[in-house]
C-alpha cells in the first residue's frame, strides 16, 4: 500500500513492487499461499485456449458464477455468433494524480486508482463480466471473464460470496474433503462418540 491517503494500493502487475510474479503471473504470499494477478498462462495453455472458440470453464467465483478467460461470444445472446476477444471496460485515466497526502505523477497505471470504469467502453461491465450464454450454460447465466487489459482479474463480486468461501488454511486431504480437528480433552470437554 501506498504510505499516504487510504486507497491508493499499488497495481500488483506495474512492476512498481517486487511480488516475485511468475510466468503465470501468479506469486506465493508469505503465508505459503499461490495465487494470480494476471492470466494464467500456465492454465490457459494446458485448457488449450483457441481464439476461434469459446474459453472453456476455467474456474468458479466465490459468489457461485463461473470464470472464462479473454474469449466469448460476440452477441451474449447468440451462441451461433462469432467468437472474439472479451474487453474491459476499464481506462486509464488521463492526466495527473491529486499529490498531496495521495501520490503525485501522470497515471500510468502504478496504482489500482490509476483506472476508472468507464461504462460501455468495452464488453464488460464493473466486475469483469456478462450476462452471456456459455457452451456450460446454453440458456444463459452471468459469467466473469479475465482480460487481456487491466483490471485482467475480476476484482468485485456480482453477487454475495458464500458464507463457505474460506479465506483462511483449510483442512483435510487436499480433494475438499475437510476433515473436522481431533476432539479436545480436558476440564469440560468430554469424549464423544459418533
Amino acid at each position: 500500500f501506498y504510505d499516504g491517503e487510504p486507497g491508493w494500493q499499488y497495481e500488483p502487475l506495474s512492476g512498481a513492487i517486487a511480488l516475485g510474479i511468475d510466468t503465470s503471473h501468479a506469486h506465493v504470499q508469505p503465508t505459503g499461499k499461490y495465487h494470480y494477478h494476471g492470466l494464467p498462462t500456465g492454465l490457459l495453455d494446458s485448457v488449450k485456449l483457441n481464439p476461434k472458440e469459446h474459453s472453456p470453464l476455467i474456474g468458479w467465483a466465490a459468489d457461485g458464477f463461473p470464470i472464462y478467460a479473454v474469449y466469448g461470444y460476440s452477441d451474449a445472446k447468440d451462441a451461433e455468433s462469432d467468437v472474439k476477444k472479451l474487453t474491459s471496460s476499464y481506462r486509464l485515466k488521463a492526466g495527473d494524480r491529486p499529490g498531496g497526502n495521495a501520490p503525485s505523477g501522470k497515471y500510468d497505471g502504478t496504482f489500482v486508482r490509476d483506472y476508472a470504469y468507464v461504462k460501455g467502453s468495452g464488453d464488460l461491465d464493473e466486475c469483469n463480466g456478462w450476462f452471456t450464454v456459455t457452451p456450460d450454460f446454453p440458456e444463459g447465466t452471468y459469467a466473469y471473464f479475465l482480460t487481456e487489459e487491466w483490471p485482467v482479474v475480476p476484482r468485485s463480486y456480482r453477487g454475495t460470496p458464500s458464507s463457505d468461501f474460506s479465506h483462511g488454511p483449510r483442512r483435510g486431504g487436499g480433494r475438499g474433503d475437510f476433515r473436522r480437528p481431533p476432539p479436545r480433552r480436558g476440564p469440560g470437554n468430554s469424549r464423544r462418540r459418533p
